[in-house]
């Protein structure tokens, strides 16, 4: 019974490491202006698509 409470306290554990690592990495994206370069290849892509580009 003890081995099956550890692992539900670890489970536990993992959802919240995994959201603060994401918030960390989308802040240091946006630090380094990763969002501009997603958007102007997005745009390309779309122009591409439509036959503009």
């Amino acid at each position: 019974m003890r081995k099956f409470i550890r692992k539900i306290e670890k489970n536990r554990v993992i959802p919240y490491a995994m959201l603060a690592l994401s918030i960390v990495m989308i802040i240091a994206g946006v630090m380094r202006d990763e969002h501009l370069v997603v958007l102007k290849k997005a745009v390309n892509i779309c122009l591409e698509c439509i036959g503009i580009g």
